[in-house]
């Protein structure tokens, strides 16, 4: 099997460096990354080669993707299964329908993982899968095999996705921006639930502002999300000032 990779950046060079060993990957990018090719012992291509393969996986800005899935749409050949792994995930689903072919299958999904915390495998971790147009023998297979490699699979929708990640991440991220924006660090005397923090801040940090940017202003749900923890930062302060219970 041939996968096409389109992006290598970070999370691209990770998964990258995981399915070569169950397939023949194909990247390319916009940059040079032959050093990189050559370090992980895979192929690199051209935008229209790597669109030749049977299973096509861009790894490109949540805010780029449209822009990509127009690019690419007439390159893909019928049967083609695209999956993407955007951090959201109405919009890629929703870019997807409205530019692919009906013989493109889409697979929308969210590793729920990165080159940080899989740095030395991917299991235990999460995956999630949203299959919007796709054979179900071959779901039934990916499912299997992402099981087989120690991934917890969780099926949804795009939207609920959107909902839950809403908080599960973009809060996350929020918060550890915020954090940096304080320029908090490791103290001599800090307590576990510090280091924790400091943690989430260890995490984000290696992340772009871009990724973060995005996760926010392409996910409808993240604004109201946002609201609530300030809301609720401001209205506990205000009960401590005031010295209330």
């Amino acid at each position: 099997m041939k996968v096409g990779i389109i992006g290598f950046g970070r999370l691209g060079r990770l998964i990258t460096r995981y399915l070569k060993e169950d397939a023949d990957i194909i990247v390319c990018d916009l940059s040079d990354i032959s050093k990189e090719a050559k370090e992980l012992g895979v192929t690199q291509g051209t935008l229209d080669e790597v669109c030749a393969c049977p299973i096509v996986i861009p790894f490109v800005p949540i805010s780029e993707f449209e822009k990509l899935i127009v690019q690419i749409k007439d390159k893909l050949k019928p049967g083609t299964l695209l999956v993407d792994v955007c951090s959201v995930k109405e919009l890629p689903v929703n870019a997807m329908l409205k530019h692919l072919p009906e013989n493109i299958q889409i697979l929308a999904t969210h590793p729920m993982f990165g080159p940080d915390s899989a740095r030395e495998t991917v299991f235990g971790h999460k995956i999630v899968l949203c299959p919007i147009r796709i054979e179900d023998k071959l779901y039934s297979d990916i499912s299997r095999y992402l099981n087989g490699h120690g991934l917890k699979v969780i099926e949804s929708t795009a939207e609920e996705h959107d909902r839950q990640i809403s908080h599960s991440l973009v809060l996350a991220h929020f918060i550890g921006r915020t954090l940096m924006d304080t320029g908090a660090t490791r103290q001599d005397i800090e307590t576990l639930g510090y280091k924790r923090l400091m943690k989430i801040l260890g995490v984000v940090q290696n992340d772009s502002w871009q990724l973060f940017v995005d996760m926010n202003k392409y996910n409808r749900f993240a604004d109201q999300a946002r609201a609530k923890f300030i809301g609720s930062l401001t209205a506990i302060d205000q009960k401590l000032r005031l010295g209330e219970d």
